[in-house]
């Protein structure tokens, strides 16, 4: 298992640039002789018989997805499309952790595909009929779900290996719903005279947007807007770009903005900048202790015409970010939430980006909604795309019961059983096979999609005994 890992952390494979990893998982398939196949989207599928008496067991599908997401610190010099990722073994006081150096691992999802590349050529495993179904674009998009053709796959069962604590059984996840506003802009050269600045925010935590939207991390957008709103309507600068965030399902860590404005002004800006930076350290404290907001002398040639600069800060300092609601039905679920994802100016747009996620659709449309009259009300166009629904909990999921008895078999304990905010594959999946018994779980990873990614490694080594024990113990037709 961690010898594939390790192979999928040399191959380049960002999001919507698995081609590489694709061609290395079907390689792997057939150079085992296994029957393997690439579907027209990028899927691999892997198939591997029944051992000897184990026939008469329900099909498991042990499913990954092969993208990860593409984040790096700012002073990392990395390209992702080309760039091997560099692990690095952290020891702590609790044990072993699994870095990358400065950019995000990968362990998300690609320790998923480990564990099911392992179990196909194990040759020492005892199990039913399994398929390994690997997946592409499920960062970005869920493309690889989204396409797969329904009847493809043999199996009864569903397993996830996409989930982020080891112990956890989810049965449940958030659907999605994505948000674009585009603000249209002309362009005039700056006057004479004036001093062109950037506005840097710095130093957040950033993380997933599902998994940790309910810490309360900081939103570097959000954040800029409290010093760029004052700026723009106050101390009328004018704006010459802004760059934000850069996924839609990554809180957004850093952000840029570059304004002009005459030298007697410099100093009441950098008096903003001050007090916003004492109030945000205040209030992020204990989540995003290392925020920084400074100013940078540079240099523009042009800046937006009119107000829309001015009516965009607004529109985007009054949408809504972050939890919405916890659920009713589960302790400590987030219901719905929205995270203010991208806001990036280029050829005369301001394109502002949301993902919002809900366990309940009608909900997430309610918060949609709320959100697209935020930005038309401020004189943007508003687009909803990507939606999806969620996965209904089956609390009387036999894959469910299964699990839950090897688990307290093996380590003497309950496994507790929940849900998760994520925009697991599974909603999709189920829609396509609504046959399936579905369950989804996984190791320890922290801070995915952040370049503080990092996996428990005892953790990964207890989830693999778990995944055998679960293979063996599967259900009978």
């Amino acid at each position: 298992m961690w010898k594939h890992f390790y192979s999928l952390t040399q191959i380049p494979r960002p999001s919507k640039h698995e081609g590489k990893a694709v061609q290395f998982l079907e390689k792997f398939g057939k150079d085992l002789g296994l029957e393997t196949i690439k579907d027209e989207i990028g899927n691999v599928i892997i198939r591997k018989p029944a051992t000897p008496g184990m026939e008469n067991r329900m099909g498991i599908i042990l499913q990954a997805h092969i993208d990860m997401v593409p984040q790096k610190n700012n002073d990392k010099v990395h390209d992702f499309k080309k760039d091997p990722i560099q692990p690095r073994i952290v020891s702590k006081e609790d044990g072993d952790w699994l870095y990358a150096t400065g950019t995000t691992l990968g362990a998300d999802n690609g320790l998923g595909c480990a564990v099911a590349m392992a179990v196909m050529e194990a040759d020492d495993l005892v199990h039913g009929p399994v398929e390994a179904l690997f997946t592409v674009d499920e960062e970005t998009g869920m493309t690889g779900a989204r396409g797969l053709k329904p009847g493809i796959l043999k199996g009864d069962i569903l397993i996830n290996l996409d989930s982020e604590t080891e112990g956890e059984l989810y049965v449940g996840c958030a659907g999605g719903l994505d948000a674009t506003a585009i603000f249209k802009y002309r362009e005039k050269p700056l006057p004479k005279g004036h001093e062109v600045l950037a506005i840097h925010v710095k130093g957040l935590r950033g993380g997933h947007s599902g998994m940790e939207i309910h810490e309360g991390r900081g939103n570097a957008n959000k954040v800029m807007m409290r010093v760029l709103l004052p700026a723009l309507r106050d101390l009328k600068a004018k704006l010459v770009s802004i760059e934000g965030g850069n996924l839609r399902n990554a809180i957004p860590r850093e952000a840029v903005a570059v304004v002009a404005l005459p030298p007697s002004k410099v100093k009441a800006l950098q008096e903003i900048v001050d007090s916003v930076l004492a109030k945000v350290k205040n209030e992020y404290a204990n989540i995003d202790p290392n925020i920084e907001i400074f100013l940078e002398k540079t240099k523009g040639k042009n800046m937006m015409c009119g107000q829309v600069a001015l009516k965009m800060a607004k529109a985007v300092y009054a949408c809504p970010n972050g939890v919405d609601r916890m659920s009713l039905e589960m302790a400590d679920l987030v219901e719905t939430s929205n995270n203010l994802a991208i806001v990036k100016s280029e050829d005369g747009q301001i394109f502002v980006k949301c993902l919002m996620r809900g366990s309940i659709d009608s909900a997430k449309e309610d918060l949609s909604e709320a959100i697209r009259a935020t930005f038309e009300l401020a004189g943007a166009e508003v687009t909803l795309s990507g939606g999806y629904s969620g996965w209904q909990p089956n609390m009387k999921s036999p894959i469910l019961k299964t699990m839950k008895e090897t688990y307290f078999n093996l380590f003497g304990k309950e496994a507790e059983v929940t849900a998760v905010h994520a925009g697991l594959e599974c909603g999709i999946l189920g829609s396509k096979y609504p046959n399936w018994d579905m369950i989804s779980c996984g190791p320890t990873i922290l801070s995915p999609h952040s370049p503080d990614e990092r996996v428990f490694i005892p953790s990964v080594d207890k989830w693999w005994e778990f995944i055998v024990a679960a293979l063996a113990d599967a259900p009978k037709k």
